[in-house]
């Protein structure tokens, strides 16, 4: 089989940039399509107390999740510069290190998700009514974590390599077997959430055994061999240098989400339901922005690899211009037809709805602050760089949400879902402006020390 690749480091940059994220956009798009279904099912068959039991769990979900999918940002990283640099062997290890290290990582997660999910929930001040239903789905949805870390793990690898349509194939297939199991489960057999969580768990294993599959089809230095599968140290090292604090970056991100939704929780299963179904409509606007983040991470990565600063810059350009427009497009264009959206999933509550509304309404225009955030971020990991982010993002987004809970929200004229709303934009704006400055920085510190040797 022919690897598909793309080269990072030679010929037109814009274009290469757009083909590149294409794929990527559509991947997170069709994810999204397929997690929307699951909404729209157990909406539609179970009512709106099913999508806010659903809802309510994302928060508590990513938290938990996003510290290990970290780890495939570095093990992504790790490939790309080697790639970049022309290590062949060092890429072969990493692709073997990053098979059983995902392992690992989805092995732990089941088992912290299924024995503590109501736990969990508990804590977030779940509504009563959703409670038993939210920690079902939950369960459920961390028996197939394993196979949830292979899938991002491979994808990681095949991105790095240039490879950003066979994800989005292997999703597609796993995708429409999910929409249908959801069908069958939710419609045939009456399972409520249990059925979307099951059909969930079900397609993950199916599409990580499609990249597992791809990498061991490859020829070139990101082939896998299964009898080769070992955790190399260096290897390892490398990859929990830069994967974890990316993915503590990421988990302390999702602390502040879930302290918001536990204030959320507060106004009821009303404001929960609008408030989940406005989050799964931004979702498209942000996975769209997002895949600008992946690819100025691995643009960047081969081109650091490569000793190629100029290009670099660039590239950066080039991605935060993107990440803009699409943003601003997206999200103007989600809001004009935000009722529309939002009665898709809530059929039974019209003030549902009209929280919904309200979400979107602050959220959407200012949205592509959050994406400008996301490519600042993928542009410092690309070099290397890992604490830095982490660091600006647990004083700029963590640090400033907390503050803004225990303070502002606590003085009654502020205690409102507006007032929660606003305090994403701001510390979008906050986090951006400081990771554009440290990453102007570490770039000039890189071509003086290179200009020396």
């Amino acid at each position: 089989m022919k690897s598909k690749s793309s080269d990072m480091c030679e010929g037109p940059l814009i274009s290469r940039v757009i083909l590149y994220t294409i794929p990527i956009i559509l991947t997170g798009i069709l994810q999204l399509l397929f997690n929307a279904a699951d909404l729209v099912v157990v909406g539609r068959c179970c009512g709106s107390n099913s999508v806010g039991a659903v809802g309510a769990t994302g928060a508590m979900i990513n938290l938990m999740v996003n510290l290990f999918i970290g780890l495939s940002v570095g093990a992504g990283v790790t490939v790309a510069h080697g790639i970049g640099s022309g290590r062949s062997e060092d890429v072969r290890r990493t692709v073997h290190t990053a098979v059983p290290t995902a392992i690992i990582s989805g092995a732990i997660l089941t088992v912290i998700g299924v024995l503590f999910s109501e736990t969990f929930l508990r804590m977030m001040n779940t509504p009563p009514e959703q409670l038993h239903l939210a920690a079902s789905y939950m369960r459920i949805y961390f028996c197939g974590t394993t196979a949830s870390m292979l899938y991002n793990f491979g994808s990681a690898i095949l991105r790095a390599a240039g490879d950003t349509k066979s994800p989005l194939y292997f999703l597609t297939a796993a995708g429409v077997l999910n929409v249908i199991l959801n069908l069958i489960f939710v419609i045939a057999f009456r399972m409520d959430v249990a059925g979307v969580a099951l059909a969930t768990t079900v397609s993950q294993v199916v599409s990580a055994a499609l990249i597992i599959r791809a990498l061991m089809k490859r020829d070139d230095a990101c082939k896998l061999e299964l009898k080769k599968i070992h955790i190399y140290g260096r290897q390892l090292k490398r990859i929990l240098q830069i994967g974890f604090p990316a993915g503590i970056q990421s988990s302390l991100f999702a602390i502040s989400n879930v302290i918001i939704q536990s204030s959320i929780n507060s106004f009821g299963s009303v404001v929960t339901s609008g408030n989940a179904a406005a989050q799964n409509i931004e979702g498209f606007v942000y996975t769209s922005m997002n895949s600008y983040s992946q690819t100025a991470l691995n643009f960047t990565g081969q081109n650091y690899g490569a000793g190629k600063l100029d290009r670099i810059r660039k590239i950066m350009w080039v991605c935060l211009i993107s990440v803009f427009v699409t943003g601003l497009a997206l999200g103007l264009t989600a809001l004009f037809f935000g009722r529309s959206l939002l009665s898709i999933y809530i059929t039974d509550s019209e003030k549902a709805i009209d929280y919904g509304i309200i979400r979107m309404t602050y959220i959407m225009i200012p949205y592509f602050l959050c994406g400008l955030m996301d490519v600042a971020t993928g542009l410092i990991r690309g070099l290397g760089r890992s604490v830095l982010p982490m660091l600006i993002t647990i004083a700029g987004v963590v640090g400033m949400r907390l503050g803004w809970i225990y303070i502002v929200f606590r003085i009654p004229e502020y205690h409102t879902l507006k007032s929660l709303y606003l305090s994403y934009l701001i510390s979008w704006a906050m986090t951006f402006a400081a990771e554009i400055i440290v990453f102007i920085v570490i770039m000039r510190k890189i071509k003086k020390q290179r200009m020396k040797q």
